[in-house]
Formats: structure tokens, sequence, C-alpha cells
């Protein structure tokens, strides 16, 4: 879940340093687990004035401008109607990811270079203002990011919520839990409905066929609706979070579910036959193309919205095609409903569907939530939309079983949890984050439930909400009356042992180098000057000139048995090393030690012989080895991903790859950057990888599980497909996976070619897929049709087609 500060800012006030406030909510039990900054790209776009201009040679609308920085003139350009000398504008530099996610570079317009970009506001996303370039101040000083020179910050916050905290998934929720940390009160929403004399039920009605699956339906009906894109400050607000603006009408929708946690969805009214609504399950065999134009087969437990001939939406997944909002949408039914999170749960598995409405579906939104959300889009799209408002809301409601009044024994809770609470502390503690409190006698409280927390259902998780919000932290450490006994030794020696001797057995050589380096090892590798790996440990007494500083990387160590190995004419290198690094603090703390492992590999890919080919060993082999690793170690899923330019120091830039596995980055892997080869003398290619150890090993599953060796024989299938040549190889695989088709056992990439005959900017994929069944002898015709339909989805989710 991401929330953005500004945003959170609507609901409670926060004067706290972000960084307190992310430590608060972990504590709380909202776990934060990045903090980034939203307008970090603006780093590289500098304020410049606009010296002089004079019109392009070979174009009309175009003009030449000569602008200032403060430290260099940049020739730039620029075609906006409101380009003039003396104005102070925004200069986007080559090398600039603009939000689009477009690197600038210079490039030469008409014959003229142009090196940078004068941007407007729609090119920096910060307003809807794209017809001239934005003037700022000229009393701004030159040369400043515009992040700075604006004062422009706003702290996204991505926090790991567990299943059993859905109140969370909205920023109301969240505004909430920092209301009750801050000891202030939050400010919800206000809103008037204001209505038409035309009654909704004369123009809709709402049948429940399925009311144990759909407890809630809730309806609003607007007209004389103007689908357009929507107001900047209501795109800014889904960008913040990482949403894509689409229309007004849909934009309004995620922007209410995103506020208050409860997902709606907008039909177009005219599209509705007979115009009614019908919750019903699907008959078996039944098919849906749902809003992403994929045709899904349900089965009987599958809850549908239908209108009167037919569905038109998956209940709690996802809309249909046949109902979707368009720029000549006029009317609109607005859906706001409760959904039994078991039935969604199971129909997101089943169709290996997950959307954002599921996800908040599935873990059980607030039941009583419903119209709230529903009166507020329509408020909403009655501001934004133009629309018309129709009286009254349509709420079927059958009986939503909701949690009655706990009784908390405070003495109990105080025992189990090891503090000493009065009741009036208790009280305050859940008054903050919305429970009703009443005291019965000297010992016992009657806790009422706020429907939005569905995850209380018994005195135990009061006792667990009580010590949340007193803090964790709060609670006195004691210790078990038992005897001592001896320390087995650290695990970490055994399983970095193991790692040693499968690299080993990959071929690789360990080596151990000093943990001094020299001084100048940072600049030897790229390193930016903010980078943390620049903050070295000075040596009091250092043995040589070379050996001055920890080291902050194990690269340059092997980059130097590498260099003395090719003096000594042993020109294939393959090592590895493990060991510790040293990141400076301040002086009175100690320095950050993590365990790292880096290995190199350089020259041929095998040693020379009658049998070989002497090919030179290349990024795919070192990548192989790692790949090998993780293996050996039942580490999955592994993925290697691009690595954008300015992250690429002392590997070269498309043949590096960031390494993660669940969620994490373990390190880098690439070849190195031919200046780090000057610098050190080496006069071949080199290939390295560096890890952190401490991420990896953290990684290594508790248990091996074994399976049963297959009873029934495999059978493959290939597959080629010609696709753009920026794609990934492997976001196919990744693909063909997530359709989660049962008799797939593994895929692999068998070849990958690009030139004549394949078009230009074109290449061509091959993929071979094995199918295998656990329980029976697969048939061709079996095999075949799966094979059909895993082809089609892969055509249709890359443009791809397939060769003549």
């Amino acid at each position: 879940m991401k929330v953005s500060l500004s945003w959170l800012r609507d609901y409670v006030p926060i004067e706290i340093p972000v960084i307190d406030l992310a430590n608060a909510l972990t504590m709380a039990g909202l776990e934060v687990e990045a903090i980034s900054e939203r307008y970090a790209y603006l780093d590289s776009v500098l304020t410049a004035q606009v010296i002089r201009t004079e019109p392009h040679p070979n174009a009309d609308r175009l003009q030449v401008c000569q602008v200032d920085t403060g430290r260099h003139y940049y020739s730039i350009v620029c075609g906006a109607p409101n380009l003039q000398s003396g104005m102070v504008a925004p200069l986007a530099l080559v090398g600039t990811e603009l939000p689009d996610g477009s690197i600038l570079k210079e490039h030469q317009i008409r014959g003229i270079t142009s090196e940078g970009m004068l941007c407007s506001e729609a090119d920096l996303r910060l307003g809807p203002d794209h017809a001239g370039i934005m003037s700022l101040d000229d009393t701004i000083a030159l040369g400043a990011s515009i992040n700075k020179a604006l004062n422009l910050s706003d702290s996204v916050l991505e926090i790991g919520l567990t299943p059993n905290r859905p109140d969370c998934l909205s920023m109301i929720g969240v505004a909430r839990e920092i209301g009750a940390l801050l000891n202030t009160s939050i400010r919800l929403p206000e809103f008037q409905m204001k209505e038409t004399d035309a009654f909704i039920d004369d123009l809709a009605s709402i049948t429940i066929d399925a009311k144990d699956h759909c407890p809630r339906y809730t309806a609003r009906l607007l007209t004389d609706l103007s689908v357009r894109p929507s107001p900047f400050w209501l795109q800014d607000r889904l960008l913040s979070v990482g949403q894509r603006p689409i229309n007004n009408i849909v934009d309004i929708t995620n922007f209410v579910m995103l506020e208050m946690g409860q997902p709606l969805h907008a039909f177009d009214f005219d599209q509705l036959a007979d115009h009614k609504i019908v919750v019903r399950t699907a008959q078996k065999g039944e098919q849906f193309t749902t809003l992403d134009e994929k045709t899904r087969e349900l089965n009987q437990d599958t809850l549908m919205i239908c209108d009167g001939e037919k569905p038109v939406g998956i209940a709690g997944v996802m809309g249909g095609l046949n109902s979707e909002v368009e720029e000549n949408t006029r009317k609109v039914l607005l859906e706001s409903a409760y959904f039994s999170p078991t039935n969604i749960r199971k129909t997101s598995k089943r169709l290996g569907l997950s959307t954002e409405a599921s996800y908040r579906f599935e873990r059980g939104v607030d039941p009583e939530g419903t119209l709230s959300a529903l009166n507020r889009a329509a408020q909403l799209m009655v501001q934004i939309c133009g629309g018309r408002l129709m009286k009254n809301a349509i709420d079927q409601r059958a009986d939503i079983a909701l949690t009655p009044p706990i009784n908390l024994n405070v003495a109990l809770a105080n025992r189990r949890l090891g503090l000493s609470l009065s009741q009036q502390r208790i009280d305050k503690l859940l008054s903050s984050v919305g429970f009703g409190v009443t005291i019965r006698d000297k010992d016992i409280l009657e806790v009422a439930v706020p429907s939005y927390r569905v995850d209380i259902s018994r005195s135990e998780d009061i006792m667990e909400e009580v010590a949340r919000l007193e803090g964790y932290n709060t609670i006195p450490t004691t210790f078990p009356k038992i005897p001592s006994e001896n320390r087995e030794a650290s695990p970490l020696l055994g399983q970095r042992q193991h790692i040693c001797d499968i690299l080993v057995g990959f071929g690789f050589t360990e080596v151990v180098n000093y943990s001094f380096i020299s001084r100048l090892s940072c600049d030897h590798l790229r390193l930016p000057q903010e980078d943390i790996r620049r903050h070295q440990v000075e040596i009091l007494n250092p043995l040589t000139e070379d050996q001055v500083v920890m080291r902050t990387s194990l690269i340059p160590g092997l980059l130097e048995v590498m260099r003395r190995n090719l003096f000594k004419q042993i020109n294939i290198v393959k090592i590895f090393e493990t060991g510790r690094i040293f990141i400076g603090q301040k002086k009175e703390q100690l320095p950050i030690e993590n365990e790292m492992l880096s290995g190199l590999w350089s020259g041929l890919r095998e040693e020379p012989s009658w049998l070989t080919k002497n090919k030179p060993c290349d990024f795919y082999d070192l990548k192989g080895a790692l790949e090998g690793l993780f293996d050996a170690l039942n580490i999955t899923p592994v993925t290697f991903s691009r690595i954008k330019p300015q992250h690429c120091h002392y590997t070269r830039y498309g043949h590096s790859a960031q390494v993660s596995c669940q969620g994490k980055v373990l390190g880098v892997i690439g070849e190195v950057h031919p200046e780090v080869l000057k610098v050190y003398d080496l006069r071949q290619k080199a290939y390295v990888f560096e890890l952190n150890l401490n991420h990896l090993l953290a990684l290594l599953p508790k248990r091996i599980v074994a399976h049963a060796i297959p009873r029934f024989p495999f059978t493959t299938r290939d597959i080629t497909l010609i696709v753009e040549e920026q794609i990934e190889a492997a976001s196919v695989i990744a693909a063909i996976e997530k359709l989660d088709e049962p008799l797939v056992e593994s895929i692999y990439i068998f070849d990958v070619f690009s030139g004549k005959p394949i078009p230009s900017g074109k290449k061509s994929i091959s993929i071979r897929v094995t199918y295998r069944s656990a329980e029976t002898t697969l048939i061709d015709e079996d095999v075949n049709m799966i094979h059909q339909k895993l082809t089609g989805n892969l055509l249709k989710a890359f443009k791809a087609s397939l060769p003549i």
C-alpha cells in the first residue's frame, strides 16, 4: 500500500519528520518497507535563464536560444509560444529521466543540436499546462534543482500490510492510525448531495439472487455526464501513489477506493439491458470477456453482475467490455457493494486475476461504508463531470453479521501483556482508533468494535490492539528462569562454507584479499559522490599508501587479482571472495559491516583443448553460474532486471542487471566498464557480480521438501515469437508462468535471434515448454489445445507475431 504524505495531510496534520513517522507506524504494526521522494526525478532539472533567442534557420516556428544555469551555457531548440529573453524556466539536461519514463538525449532538430529541453508544467507533471514553458520567478537562484528551488517535497511510504488489516488499505485508514499515534483527530471529507427531482427507482432496479455472496448492494444513477480527462489535482493524487489516470469517471472511482477503501464500479447505463442489475452466480461453462480483453470460463461459484440479458462484470474483481465507460457515455450507474471475502478470494485465485478491487474485497471491506463511499463518488462526479444526480440511492441489504460488543477484563489483559494500564488509559487508546468503550465495573470494559475492523472478534484481539497502541517497546523485557546452556556455533559459518563449496564446484577459485584498499578505489569504480560506499573508514597506521582505508566493496580486490594473473600470462581468471565491507558513519559510531559475496570471470569459457572452440566467456556464463548457485541453495524466485544508466557505475550499461529475490535487492551482475578496466590496466573483458551475503543467507529455506519422481512421461512444444527488440526474454517466461497452467512443468529459452530475415527493430525468441501430468499420460490433443491457448495469450500480451 503506497501513501503519499501530501495526500495524508488532507485528513490529519503531520508535523514530525517522515522517518519518525515511518518508525512510529512500523512499531504500531504497519511496517513501512520503503520511503521514496516523489519529486526525486527533478534533481537533474535545473533553473536556467534564457539569455537570448533567435529564429531557427530551417524552421519557421522554432527558435534557438542560449540559456544560462549560472555555471554553463546551453544551446536549446524550442518552439514554445511564450519563449522570451530574460525568462527563468526549468531546463532538463541530457540524461534526465522524464516522468513518462523516457531518457532525454542530445539530438538535432532541423540541423541544429539541442543540448537539453526547456520544460512545461505538463512535461514535469507539475501542472496541466503543456502549451508553453513553465515560467519561474526571476529571483530564483540559477543552477539549482527545480524541486529544491520550488520547495517541492512529497514523501511516499510503502506500507507492508498484514492480511488482517484491510482497514488500512485506504488513506483514511492510515490517517486514522497516524491520528492515534500523534494524539490528534482526523478530518473526514465533507460532501453534500445535490439531487434532481427524478427518483432512481423509476429508472433502474437491483435484484440480488445470491444474497449469501452479496449481502449488500448500493447504487446511484447520474446523467448528463461529460467524460474527459480529470482535473490536474485528481490526476496528481492518483500519480502520487502509482495509479494511472484514465478518465474522470474511472479516476473518481479509483480515488474514492484509495481514499475510503471501498472499491466502486461505474457502468454505462445506456448499455445495461432493461436498465437493471441482477447479482447472481454464473452458469457452468459460462464465458465472459473482462476489461483486459481476455475471455474467461467461469464456474458455478463465480459471482456475476448482470443486466437484464447478460453478464456485465465479475463481482468484486473486474468489469466487462460490454458496459465500459467510454467517451460517449452520458449516463452512469455507480455501484458500491459488499461481497463475501471468501467468494472473491476463490474467484480471484481460480481465474488468476488479482486487481486493486479484489485485493480489498477478499480481505474484507467495511459493510457499513458502502453508502458513504457511493455518495462521495457521486458528489465528485457532479462536481467534476457536470452530472445530474438522481434522487435517492438503491440500497439492497441482507443481514450482515457484525461483531457484537466484547467484554475486556482489564486485570487479565495487563497480566497477559505484562503491563499495568488503567481503565482510563485503555479507554483512551481504543477510542483513538474508533472503538466505543463503556466502563461496566472496576475491572470490565465493554468494547464496541467499529465495522471497518473486520479483524476483531474476541477479547484477545482487543488485548493485541491495546499492546499495539501502547507500543510494543513499552512492554518490559523478562527472561525465563532456566539454566544457561552452551552456545551453538553460528550457522553463518556453515552456510558460507556451503556457498564456497558450490562455487568451487562450478570451477571458481576462492581468493582472500586484505580488507585495506586504496583511497582512490571509489574513483576507480566510478562511484558518484553521493554513493554510500564513499564513506570510507581511515586506517590510523596504514601498511602502505595503497592500504589506507577499509574496503567498501570487494570488486577492487578481485580486479587487482585479475591484473596480477594477467601479468603472469594466466588469461582465464575465474575467482570469488566472501568477506566484509565497512561503511563509515559519524566519528562516535562504529562502521556498518556487511557480509558480501563477489565473483569475477574473464577470458575463455573453458580451458583450451582439442574439443573446445576457445570461445570467450560472456555475461550469460556468469549469470548461469549465479543461477546455479541459487538453484543449489533452493532460493527462488530470483530475477535479473535492467539497471538504469545512472545506476551503472563500475559495470557497463546494457550489459548489467540487478539481482533480486522475493522483493529484496541482492546485488548486481554485469560486464566491467571499459573505463574501470583501463584504470586497472586490464586488456580483456571481465564480468563481475557483487551480492549482499546477509540478504542471501536470510532467503535460505528453513527446510527442504522432497517431491516424488514423476511417474508419467513428459512432452515438449516449442514457440517462436517475433517481438520488439527491447522486450526482455525473461518477461515472456514470466507471462507463461503467470497463466498458472498446471500441466506446464518447465519453460526455458533455447534461442534468441535478430537480423535478416527478422525485421529491423525486432527479434525472435524461441521457447521450449515441457508438459507433464501427475495423474496420466498426456495425449497430443490435450497438449496442443493448451499450447495454442498459451501461444495466443503471448501473441496478445506482447503484440507479437509468428515467423512466416
